[in-house]
């Protein structure tokens, strides 16, 4: 700023500067200090924006100003805490050395995270599954999220019903066989039926109606062309046919607008599916004394495995109980002795089928389809190749 001039020559007496009122610089009565005021304020020019009359905006009693204003609600009473308690917190210092303080108390704690279930190693994370028993499950689990976090194993015997369903139709194929393939085409059918809806549920995957349509209409195609050819041209039909299946489930599978993931999921299971009712056909193509002695024993087998025993000596009394059933049957029909073998060879395959049909927490629909098929089916091609050996 430029120097501030001095008072002229031409003038030796310089112009009196406005001076404060006195009453601001003493501790005088609040009476004196607001007359001082206000004769300070008549005194003073009033500006432009003034309102016409002289009146000016800073005159008039404090109740004459705020007449017009709302009225404002008082403060509620409480301590600090209380009338601070919704302000936001205070960011604290920046950097230096009482920054880390401030700012761990004006951060909020972070929530806790929810405990993982029992058997988790990471929390809030679902576990893998429990390591597989040879005992199994006898409590089923209604879902299979908290069978897994309650640390069940992922086995679970079908059961008594299921066996006594398997124990009923096997009977009833080993009578139907005595009577001709004609005769033992319905329990087949009911068989192969109870097989390609069992694996799809087994799978996870229902409703899977087409899948089950078309790995049931393999079936009825391969009994088909087992009954039209002849008996040594029996194995060759069924493969011809599962063949043939296979690529009808490929050519079905690649013309879906699904995900590449769920594709191939459905294709093996269909495959699948096609491949063991199919392969139930394998009762049309065999002799029918093996048919008699190899469902008669899978019969024995699986009931006995259903009873409250321990899982070693279940095993060994299950084997035992189908190779005794497959010499007193095979002793009534041309098998002989070597029923025996079929026996065995059946109750083997018998408790393969009930060990996969009990995997993967299965629900009781599982249990009355895949529990009840799969012990027969997966029988099926030791009934025909071992009856094949020893007649």
């Amino acid at each position: 700023m430029p120097p501030y001039p001095g008072p002229a020559a031409a003038d030796p007496q310089p112009q009196a500067q406005p001076m404060a009122p006195e009453g601001w610089f003493r501790d005088e009565a609040p009476e004196a200090q607001a007359q001082a005021q206000a004769q300070a304020q008549a005194q003073a020019p009033a500006p432009d924006w003034a309102p016409s009359g002289g009146a000016a905006w800073g005159e008039g009693s404090a109740a004459e100003q705020t007449a017009y204003l709302p009225p404002q609600a008082a403060a509620p009473a409480g301590d600090a805490a209380e009338q601070t308690a919704f302000l936001p917190p205070y960011p604290g210092p920046g950097p230096g050395p009482g920054a880390e303080e401030p700012a761990a108390t004006a951060a909020p704690a972070p929530a806790e995270q929810p405990a993982g279930p029992v058997g988790s190693e990471i929390p809030g994370e679902e576990p893998a599954y429990s390591p597989p028993t040879l005992a199994g499950n006898t409590l089923r689990a209604v879902d299979p999220a908290q069978a897994r976090a309650e640390g069940r194993s992922p086995i679970i015997d079908p059961g008594p019903q299921p066996a006594i369903l398997t124990a009923a139709l096997g009977l009833l194929l080993a009578g139907a066989a005595a009577f001709g393939d004609l005769a033992l085409l319905a329990p087949l059918v009911a068989l192969q039926a109870l097989t390609a809806a069992g694996w799809f549920r087994l799978n996870g995957m229902w409703p899977a109606r087409q899948g089950i349509a078309l790995a049931f209409l393999g079936a009825l195609v391969a009994d088909a062309a087992v009954l039209a050819l002849d008996d040594p041209y029996g194995p060759g039909a069924i493969i011809g046919t599962l063949g043939a299946w296979v690529l009808l489930t490929l050519v079905l599978q690649l013309r879906s607008h699904a995900d590449p993931d769920e594709r191939m999921y459905g294709l093996m299971a269909s495959v699948a599916s096609a491949a063991l009712a199919i392969v139930c056909a394998g009762y049309l193509a065999a002799d029918s004394a093996a048919v008699s002695v190899g469902a008669a024993a899978v019969a024995v087998a699986v009931f006995t495995r259903a009873l409250p025993l321990p899982t070693p000596a279940s095993v060994g009394v299950s084997l035992a109980a189908a190779t005794g059933a497959g010499i007193a049957v095979g002793g009534l029909t041309s098998v002989g002795v070597g029923g025996a073998l079929v026996g065995l060879a059946a109750g083997v395959c018998a408790l393969i089928g009930l060990r996969v049909a009990a995997y993967d927490y299965p629900s009781k629909f599982v249990h009355m389809t895949a529990g009840v098929a799969l012990p027969l089916a997966a029988a099926a091609p030791a009934v025909y190749l071992i009856g094949r050996v020893v007649g």
